[in-house]
C-alpha cells in the first residue's frame, strides 16, 4: 500500500500531513494491516526531522506561486508549473500511490492534476474557513473532504464533506503545567501571556509588544515567540526598553519554541495573543486557552480574518484587526479579558465545545479505507 501526502509552504501544512501520517501508522499497526509506504511531495522538505521520524519518505518536485499582487512575476512561475505538472506526473506514475493526501497549498496543486490524470483517489482537509484556490479544484474530483470549519461546507459536494477539525500533532497535544513555570523561569505573582506571531514571526506584533513592553511587565509575566528572522532585533530592542526595568525578568523571549517548550509555554500560560492560522487556533483551542487574535490582512491573506471572526463567534477569543493594532489597544484588551467578571472562564469553556478531538485519526482511518478499497 503506497499513499503520497502533499502540500506545504508553512508548518500549518505540514505539521497536520504529519499528524495524519503518524496515525495512519499507528492505525496499521493496531489492525495489522501492512505498514504503507508514505511519500511526501513537495518543492522542499520543511522538516526533515519530522519526516524522518515519522517514516516518510520525501520526493522533490516544481511548483509555480501564483501571486495577486503582480500579473508580470506570475509569468515565470506559469511556465514552472507546467513543468512541475510534467515532472510530477512521472514521478507519481513512479510510485503510483493508492491515495493522494493534501490539506493544500500551491506546492499540492502539481500532484493533484497528475492524481486526476492518473486516476488516482484524493483526500483533501480544509483547515480554513474559506477553501484555497488549490482545495477548491481538488474539491470537484476528491473522494472525501474534511473539515475544520462549518462555514467551508458549502463550497463543496455536501454528500462529501465531514467536519472533524483540524489534526493536532500527539508531540504537542497535552500541555505541561507541572513545572512549566519553573521551565521558564516564572512565578505565580502574576498572569503569564503567551505571545506568537506565526511560524514565521510578524513584524507588527513584535513592534506592539515591544513599545506596549513597560506597561506590561506591570501587570503580566510574558512568553514572547518572535520568529527566527526577527529574534535578534527584538531581543537587542527589548534588552534596551527594559535596561533599568526592576521587573524586566517577567520577559523571556526566544526566536521559536521547540515542541517540549510549546507544551510548558502552553501550560503556562493563562492567554494567548496569536495570528489566526487555522493550525495555531485549533492547537490552542485544544489547549484550552483564550486568545486575542490578529489576523493578517485580507491583501496577504485571504482566510485568516475569516478564520478569526469564525473562531471568535464562539466565545472562545476576541479579534484585534491588524490595521487597528496598537499598543494601547493590546493593553486595553488584554486588561479587559482578565478584569471582565467571568470573561476567561467563558472563553476556556467555548475552546472546550469548539475543539473536535481526534480529527488526524478520523482523517487517517478515512485514507486508509480509501486505500485498501483502491488496491483490491
Amino acid at each position: 500500500m503506497k499513499i503520497v501526502v502533499t502540500g506545504g509552504g508553512s508548518g500549518g501544512h505540514f505539521y497536520p500531513l504529519i499528524a495524519v501520517a503518524d496515525k495512519i501508522r499507528e492505525i496499521s499497526e493496531e489492525k495489522h494491516i501492512l505498514q504503507p509506504e508514505i511519500t511526501y511531495m513537495a518543492t522542499e522538505p520543511y522538516d526533515e526531522d519530522a519526516l524522518f521520524r515519522n517514516e516518510v519518505n520525501f520526493t522533490k518536485i516544481y511548483a509555480g506561486k501564483l501571486r495577486k499582487d503582480s500579473f508580470f512575476r506570475n509569468i515565470p512561475d506559469l511556465f514552472k508549473t507546467a513543468w512541475g505538472v510534467a515532472d510530477t506526473l512521472v514521478k507519481l506514475f513512479q510510485i503510483y500511490p493508492d491515495v493522494v493526501f493534501t490539506n493544500g497549498g500551491y506546492v499540492a496543486f502539481p500532484v493533484l492534476v497528475a492524481a486526476r490524470i492518473l486516476r488516482i483517489p484524493v483526500v483533501i482537509h480544509v483547515s480554513d474557513t474559506v477553501p484555497s484556490r488549490v482545495l477548491l479544484y481538488a474539491g470537484k474530483f476528491a473522494e472525501r473532504i474534511s473539515i475544520a470549519f462549518p462555514e467551508a461546507a458549502k463550497y463543496f459536494d455536501k454528500s462529501k464533506v465531514a467536519l472533524l477539525g483540524n489534526p493536532v500533532r500527539d508531540e504537542i497535544k497535552f500541555k505541561q503545567k507541572e513545572g512549566a513555570h519553573e521551565f521558564f523561569n516564572l512565578d505565580f505573582s502574576a498572569p503569564v501571556i503567551w505571545i506568537m506571531g506565526g511560524s514565521q514571526g510578524s513584524q507588527i506584533i513584535n513592534d506592539t509588544v515591544i513599545a506596549a513592553l513597560p506597561k506590561l511587565v506591570e501587570k503580566y509575566q510574558i512568553i514572547h515567540q518572535t520568529g527566527k528572522k526577527n529574534y535578534e532585533d527584538i531581543y537587542a530592542v527589548a534588552g534596551v526598553t527594559l535596561l533599568d526595568n526592576p521587573l524586566k525578568k517577567r520577559y523571556k523571549v526566544f526566536p521559536y519554541l521547540n515542541d517540549l517548550q510549546m507544551k510548558m509555554a502552553a501550560g503556562a500560560a493563562d492567554l494567548v495573543v496569536t495570528r489566526a492560522g487555522a493550525g495555531s487556533l485549533y492547537e490552542i483551542a485544544n489547549w484550552n486557552l483564550p486568545a486575542i487574535v490578529i489576523p493578517l490582512s485580507k491583501v496577504v491573506s485571504r482566510d485568516q480574518e475569516s478564520n478569526s471572526f469564525a473562531y471568535a463567534r464562539t466565545g472562545a477569543a476576541t479579534v484585534i484587526r491588524q490595521k487597528n493594532l496598537t499598543p494601547n489597544i493590546l493593553l486595553f484588551e488584554i486588561d479587559r479579558i482578565f478584569k471582565e467578571e467571568g470573561l476567561r472562564e467563558k472563553m476556556i469553556a467555548a475552546t472546550k465545545e469548539f475543539f473536535k478531538p481526534d480529527a488526524e485519526v478520523k482523517i487517517a482511518q478515512a485514507i486508509l479505507d480509501i486505500a485498501i478499497e483502491h488496491t483490491k
